[in-house]
């Protein structure tokens, strides 16, 4: 974890130096904590809060930053629905899901719970996010209520994260509270 943290920083500082990659690696970054297998791999909720804050501060532009972070999610929650609907229930045949079926169980039990709040909520979870929309695909969920969920979330999760994060980092060094 702690070279995980390493990492994180070292990117944060990039994005720092070199303002014009933020809005295309933020995508990226975004687009791979949200599509099912992947997910696992990127701590992006840890990255955003380093970084919009970080962004803030530093006086960037946060709105298409935030935008960035919004599409790249929607776009991997789009993904992972339709890979579940073009695998189906074949999809605990491949990794991850084929050494850790509780995962794909859990988040049916949790579909079937929520329904179309399902997808609301999971792109606030770690462990929601990684099989929720691709359950939602599995189960065949409407592509429209799947879409206008997964659009409304991904907005959210991108503006919380990043321009909720980066705002109140702006307002605490105004305030005197971070150094300048």
């Amino acid at each position: 974890m702690a070279q995980l943290e390493l990492w994180m920083q070292a990117l944060v500082q990039f994005m720092q130096a070199n303002q014009s990659w933020a809005v295309p690696i933020v995508f990226l970054i975004a687009f791979a904590e949200c599509v099912a297998i992947l997910s696992w791999l990127v701590p992006a909720t840890v990255f955003f809060t380093a970084f919009g804050a970080v962004a803030g501060a530093s006086g960037l532009n946060l709105v298409p930053i935030a935008f960035a972070a919004a599409a790249g999610a929607g776009i991997g929650f789009w993904i992972s629905y339709w890979a579940g609907q073009v695998l189906g229930p074949r999809v605990d045949d491949y990794w991850p899901f084929n050494k850790n079926p509780q995962m794909l169980e859990k988040g049916h039990v949790f579909f079937e719970k929520w329904g179309v709040a399902s997808i609301l909520i999971g792109h606030f979870f770690g462990p929601l996010r990684a099989v929720v929309a691709i359950v939602a695909g599995i189960v065949n969920m409407p592509f429209w209520p799947f879409q206008i969920a997964n659009w409304l979330a991904s907005m959210a999760w991108g503006f919380g994260l990043i321009y909720g994060g980066g705002t109140l980092a702006e307002m605490a060094k105004q305030s005197g509270m971070l150094s300048r």
